[in-house]
């Protein structure tokens, strides 16, 4: 992710685990009441959004790191992320050039999986055939209390297609789903070609950004220690059932996508230490912790290698040995980045201010509509 002079906070497939292969129970109603963030990003992955898609891929985490300080009465909400690319060639012209790249998931790991495998290719934009399929495609919460929110970004005139963006954006509002639009390019020109008005009728806020800025990292002295930290906190993973293997290769590939890039890595490893990256499908100390498992009941042969021979009283103290040590890694990186975070700030003042990028964008945004449902952001 890239240094803006917002720092970003950016889903919830509910994973059904079949009881019979992992033992699952029913969620407690406690969790299921919990206030609800659930945000649909569209972007637009034609020939001239490269930068547009790089700057979703880096920024991704701090987008996580600003929703990780919501709180709605006291209480920190649950986060959902969806996706959608359109205007692509390579996708079906009868359906709009659109694709539903991922519904909304909790598996934040798998948006940045989804995010790295875009490819853009010249297309037509259909930015209100968009909005329609993300507002009727997803499992939208159907409460008025809880956030909902669309993201579109793009550089095509906003009427492109058959479908009318003032119907999209009026069906999408009268479910409670804010559209927020962003225009990548010249902030009158976004006025001019109808971005601006997109957002007026959804309730939303219309922004302008450069999709190609590419503003430097800020190079704090605590970057490398909690990277390192992040590594560890792998560790404390415990996969398992048919999801496990699949799921802790995820977590290590997206590591690895941010090798290179150390401000977007750390901003990473920040947001594994928050309550929004949550594991459930394929860990089993998020699994325990969410009641999602009966750790007597799992058949031995969903289990890894190391646990499958152990007795029920070894299982659960191996997990919640697990789970300690996760709390004691997530608590040092939580500190250390209470230090960053003033070091980059101090830094940032000395600096001109940046060109506006996604993550300052979706920050901005989602503080707005958030404060009108009663959502608090530090």
């Amino acid at each position: 992710m890239i240094i803006s002079r917002s720092l970003i906070g950016a889903g919830l497939v509910v994973v059904a685990l079949t009881a019979g292969a992992h033992g699952t129970v029913a969620t407690p109603a406690a969790a299921q009441k919990k206030p609800l963030i659930q945000v649909a990003i569209l972007l637009d992955t034609s020939n001239s959004m490269d930068g547009l898609i790089d700057q979703a891929r880096t920024q991704l985490w701090r987008v996580v790191n600003e929703f990780a300080t919501a709180k709605k009465d006291g209480k920190t909400p649950n986060l959902q992320v969806a996706l959608y690319e359109y205007g692509n060639s390579g996708l079906p012209a009868e359906k709009g050039h659109i694709r539903k790249v991922l519904p909304l998931t909790t598996d934040l790991d798998k948006v940045s999986e989804a995010l790295f495998a875009l490819k853009t290719n010249g297309g037509d934009e259909y930015c209100g055939h968009v909005i329609a399929e993300a507002t009727k495609g997803l499992a939208w919460s159907t409460s008025n209390a809880d956030l909902k929110v669309i993201f579109i970004a793009g550089n095509e005139p906003f009427t492109q297609g058959t479908v009318d963006f003032k119907d999209s954006c009026r069906k999408a509002i009268a479910r409670g789903i804010t559209v927020n639009t962003i225009y990548c390019g010249d902030k009158r020109e976004g006025i001019g070609t109808q971005w601006k008005q997109g957002a007026d009728m959804a309730d939303g806020r219309f922004m302008s950004i450069d999709q190609n800025a590419v503003v430097a990292d800020v190079p704090a002295p605590q970057d490398k220690e909690i990277a390192t930290l992040g590594t560890e906190l792998n560790k404390t993973y415990i996969a398992y059932g048919q999801s496990g293997r699949a799921g802790a290769a995820r977590q290590s590939s997206q590591d690895s996508n941010l090798s290179d890039k150390m401000s977007a890595n750390v901003a990473r490893q920040v947001a594994k230490s928050s309550a929004y990256y949550t594991n459930s499908s394929w860990d089993l100390v998020d699994a325990k912790k969410e009641g999602q498992v009966d750790l007597d009941k799992i058949p031995a042969k969903d289990l890894p290698v190391e646990m499958q021979k152990m007795t029920p009283a070894q299982r659960k103290a191996h997990v919640d040995n697990a789970a300690k040590k996760r709390g004691e890694i997530q608590t040092k990186i939580q500190k250390l980045d209470v230090e960053r975070k003033k070091f980059i700030a101090a830094e940032m003042k000395k600096k001109a201010p940046g060109a506006n990028t996604l993550d300052a964008a979706i920050v901005a945004s989602a503080r707005d509509a958030g404060a009108k449902k009663g959502y608090r952001f530090q």
